[in-house]
């Protein structure tokens, strides 16, 4: 069973609906147990670092993360779902992360405008099989005002005064800054990727 986490925020009823549309078979849960011990796990947070964390630490959510983690199950954190993911955030408040991602997630300085808002192409950086069949010329919706920095975890970035991953892939951990139920064909095909290796196992290094 995929487990969605239901952390007490977020926006969940889009990527609910793209998940039917798909004909997945999942449970949204906030029971630290059931995601524990689920085949696959997504994370669609939405808001503040610190707060995310601090609503994940009150449900146990985080150490059920890390247990998908360590049993190495696919795991998809989207937008703040995949910023917590690494080490912490310069945002007030944020504290520590999960850490399973090495990097500081920090403000935009150079961009444009804050937050970055609207269509952004993707620049590939490496290959994984969640990515499999997105394109060189893809584009994703965003809407954020803290990026997560380009790293070994990173397989696309984008950017915007300055570049940022927009997409991280290490083994089973997965994370887009976008929210894919929202970023059409392209975050079409790399649910449809996740749903698949949750169901066959598939992982790159």
């Amino acid at each position: 069973m995929l487990a969605v986490i239901d952390y007490g925020g977020g926006n969940l009823g889009s990527l609910i609906a793209a998940l039917d549309r798909r004909g997945a078979t999942y449970e949204v849960t906030d029971d630290a147990a059931r995601v524990a011990a689920a085949d696959g796990a997504i994370f669609p947070g939405d808001g503040a670092f610190g707060a995310t964390m601090r609503a994940l630490r009150a449900r146990g959510l985080d150490e059920a993360i890390r247990a998908v983690v360590e049993r190495e199950r696919p795991y998809l954190g989207i937008c703040v779902g995949m910023q917590v993911l690494f080490e912490s955030s310069t945002e007030f408040d944020a504290g520590p992360g999960l850490g399973i991602l090495s990097g500081i997630v920090s403000r935009f300085e150079s961009a444009p405008r804050v937050p970055h808002m609207g269509w952004n192409g993707l620049e590939p950086v490496a290959e994984h099989a969640f990515t499999a069949g997105i394109g060189d010329e893809a584009y994703a919706y965003f809407l954020h005002s803290y990026r997560a920095p380009v790293g070994p975890a990173t397989v696309a970035a984008a950017t915007y005064g300055e570049r940022f991953s927009a997409i991280v892939a290490q083994r089973n951990v997965l994370g887009t800054q976008f929210h894919p139920e929202k970023s059409q064909a392209t975050g079409a095909r790399l649910l449809d990727n996740f749903l698949r290796l949750a169901t066959t196992k598939e992982q790159n290094s």
